[in-house]
């Protein structure tokens, strides 16, 4: 394969998981944002999706993000009484966040992040090679 192909595919799920880094960390940013109304919702965990993409140009397939989309999953829910979104049991609806969750799947994200680099670099250190000997 052109080393230069390498280079676009590489660039592509960088640029995929640095989206995905930056939705996980809005995610743990808001894991604690409540409504202020009974009626209100709380922060909804958002999920980021790939697809294949076929560039044309240059006959390779690459990644690229597909949709960031809200979690149908469940609020959860705590008691307190005093809390001006609460219900009239005294309960408000928390964000479907889980902390754990996110900083995994960000340690995910950030390792494939860091292959991809890995793969430039060492795409630019063939290429710099490659020139060497020809010269």
């Amino acid at each position: 394969m052109d080393l230069s192909k390498v280079l676009h595919i590489s660039a592509a799920g960088m640029k995929a998981q640095g989206v995905r880094l930056r939705v996980l960390s809005e995610n743990v940013a808001n894991a604690d944002s409540v409504a202020r109304t009974p009626d209100g919702e709380p922060y909804r965990r958002k999920l980021v999706t790939f697809a294949n993409e076929v560039n044309k140009e240059l006959g390779i397939n690459q990644v690229k993000i597909d949709q960031i989309e809200p979690d149908p999953s469940e609020f959860g829910q705590e008691y307190r009484p005093g809390h001006p979104a609460a219900n009239e049991e005294g309960y408000i609806q928390t964000p479907n966040v889980n902390s754990l969750i996110e900083m995994s799947d960000m340690r995910e994200a950030q390792r494939s992040y860091e292959a991809n680099l890995k793969v430039i670099e060492s795409s630019r250190t063939m290429l710099s090679r490659t020139i060497d000997l020809l010269r």
